[in-house]
C-alpha cells in the first residue's frame, strides 16, 4: 500500500454469511450469574455472555472453503484422506518432515514432554505457558525461564519481548549441563507475555547456541503466523517478505513443533506434533495410539483434519492476517486511549489489561485480575480472562502461590467472529470499569483444584 492508502480507513478482508444471535442479560442477572459461576469466567455458561473474549481457542469463525472441506470428511478409522491432505499442508507450510496429528495442542505436549523429559531435566524456554509447563513437570522436569526481562514489563515498549536472554540461556547450560536439557522450548507470539513477538534475529542467535550444545529447539507455533506479522512489521529486512515465507524460515529454524490449531489454523479442534526426526517421530507415532487414536488421526474426524489443512493455508493469508493483528491493535489503541494501562506494545491475539496498575489497593493475594475479570462481565457482560497469580498456580515444594511478575486481564479476540463495534462496545466497559475502579472487592479461593486452578477454581468476594 502507498502511504496515502495506509491513513485510510480498512476493513475486514471477508462478508458476513451467517450470523449466531448473541443477547445481553440483565446486570442483575449478570450479577447472579457470576455468583453462581464462583467469580470465575471459566465456569459462567455462554448464554449468559454477550461479547466472549475468553480465548481465542476453537473460538474462530471458519470460511466458506473450510466447511465446504468438511463435507469431504473421510472417516476411515486408517488411512483417512484428510490426514495426507493435513500432512501436505504442514510440510508445504511449515516444513516439518513428520506429523503426529492430536486432538489439541495439549496432546502434542504430552507426547513430547513423556518421549523427551526425564526426572530432574531442565527445560528453558520464553515464558511459561500453564499447560506446556504442567507437562513438563507431569514427566519430572522443571521449566527455567530465560525471556528477556523487558517481558515481564507491561509498560516496556520493546518491539520483540518474546526474545530469549542467551546469557540466561548459555548459564543454565553451563551451570545444569546440557545433557539435562532435553530441549529449548521456544513459544512464537508468547501468550502469558500478551502476544509478544520473538525475533528472527533472536532466534537465529538462539539457534546457533543450542546447535554448539546440541539442544533441540521444540517450538509451540500455535500462533505463528501473528509472530510472522510482527517480524514482517518490524524487522529489519522483512517489510517485503511474504508472511508465508517468514512462518517457514521460523519454523526451519526449530527441530520440532507442538500446535494448538485452534487458534491460527482457524478450526474449532485440533492440533498435531511435527518433528524432523524419525527416530523420535516413530516413538511419538507409537504414544498416540495409546493416548489419542490412530496415528493416522490421533482424536479428530477426518472433516475436521481437511478444515485444519484449508485453514493452515488461510492463515498466512496476508489480507486475513493483517485484519486479524489489526483488530487487535484497534481495540488496544481506543484503550490507550482512554488511559487504561496495558500491556505494551499492543500484543497479537488479545488486548491484556494490567491489573496490578488498575488495581492497586488490591494486593496480589487478593486476586486482582480475577476480580477485574469478574467485575467487567458485570458491567457489559464482556468475558475475559485472568493471567496472573491464579494462573502461575503453586510451588510444588512449598505449596505457596507462585507470584508472576504480570498480574493481568486477556481480551482474546476470535478470529473473523467480532465487527469493531464489538470492540467499541467492550472499550467503553472497560473505561467505565477503569473509572469506578476503587470500588472492585478482592477475591479468595473457595475451591481449588490440583492441577491447572484457573479452569475450575471457585472465588468468594472478601472486603
Amino acid at each position: 500500500m502507498s502511504p496515502e492508502e495506509n491513513k485510510r480507513s480498512w476493513a475486514e478482508p471477508y462478508k458476513i454469511k451467517m450470523v449466531e444471535p448473541v443477547r445481553m442479560i440483565s446486570r442483575q442477572e449478570r450479577e447472579k450469574a457470576i455468583e453462581e459461576a464462583g467469580y470465575n469466567t471459566f465456569l459462567l455458561r455462554s448464554r449468559d455472555v454477550y461479547i466472549d473474549l475468553l480465548t481465542d481457542s476453537g473460538t474462530s469463525a471458519m470460511s466458506d472453503r473450510q466447511w465446504a472441506g468438511m463435507m469431504m470428511g473421510d472417516e476411515a478409522y486408517a488411512g483417512s484422506e484428510n490426514f495426507y491432505h493435513l500432512e501436505e499442508a504442514i510440510q508445504t507450510y511449515y516444513g516439518y518432515k513428520h506429523v503426529v496429528p492430536t486432538h489439541q495442542g495439549r496432546g502434542a505436549e504430552h507426547i513430547i514432554s513423556q518421549l523427551m523429559i526425564k526426572k530432574n531435566d531442565f527445560v528453558p524456554g520464553n515464558m511459561y505457558f500453564t499447560t506446556t509447563k504442567l507437562h513438563q513437570e507431569l514427566a519430572g522436569g522443571t521449566f527455567v525461564d530465560v525471556i528477556i526481562d523487558e517481558a515481564h514489563d507491561p509498560e516496556d515498549e520493546h518491539p520483540f519481548k518474546a526474545n530469549i536472554d542467551l546469557n540466561k540461556l548459555e548459564s543454565l547450560i553451563k551451570n545444569k549441563g546440557a545433557e539435562n536439557i532435553p530441549y529449548l522450548s521456544i513459544a512464537t507470539s508468547v501468550n502469558m507475555a500478551g502476544g509478544q513477538p520473538i525475533s528472527m534475529a533472536n532466534l537465529k542467535e538462539v539457534r546457533a547456541l543450542t546447535q554448539k550444545y546440541g539442544i533441540p529447539i521444540i517450538h509451540d507455533m500455535t500462533r505463528v503466523a501473528e509472530n510472522a506479522y510482527f517480524i514482517k512489521q518490524r524487522e529489519e529486512g522483512y517489510a517485503d517478505v511474504s508472511i508465508k515465507d517468514i512462518v517457514y524460515e521460523i519454523c526451519s529454524l526449530t527441530d520440532g513443533a507442538t500446535m494448538s490449531a485452534k487458534k491460527d489454523a482457524l478450526v474449532n479442534i485440533g492440533g498435531f506434533l511435527a518433528l524432523n526426526d524419525e527416530e523420535l517421530f516413530r516413538k511419538a507415532q507409537n504414544m498416540v495410539v495409546i493416548y489419542e487414536g490412530l496415528h493416522t488421526y490421533g482424536g479428530m474426524a477426518g472433516r475436521d483434519m481437511e478444515a485444519l489443512a484449508i485453514g493452515i493455508s488461510e492463515s498466512v493469508d496476508e489480507d486475513h492476517i493483517r485484519a486479524r493483528v489489526g483488530q487487535v491493535q484497534y481495540l488496544g489503541q481506543k484503550l490507550i486511549d482512554a488511559g487504561v494501562p496495558i500491556v505494551r506494545p499492543i500484543g497479537s491475539h488479545g488486548v491484556f489489561l494490567d491489573a496490578k496498575k488498575i488495581l492497586p489497593h488490591l494486593s496480589q493475594d487478593q486476586l486482582p485480575a480475577q476480580s477485574l475479570a469478574a467485575t467487567l462481565y458485570i458491567d457489559a457482560g464482556v468475558r475475559s480472562m485472568e493471567r496472573g497469580v491464579v494462573s502461575a498456580g503453586r510451588n510444588p515444594e512449598t505449596g505457596e502461590h507462585n507470584y508472576p511478575a504480570l498480574e493481568l486481564i486477556r481480551l482474546t479476540i476470535p478470529r473473523r467472529v467480532y465487527t469493531q463495534a464489538h470492540m467499541d462496545v467492550v472499550a467503553e466497559s472497560v473505561a467505565m470499569v477503569y473509572k469506578n475502579r476503587e470500588q472492585v472487592k478482592g477475591l479468595a479461593f473457595d475451591y481449588e483444584p490440583e492441577y491447572l486452578r484457573f479452569f475450575q477454581s471457585r472465588f468468594k468476594q472478601i472486603g
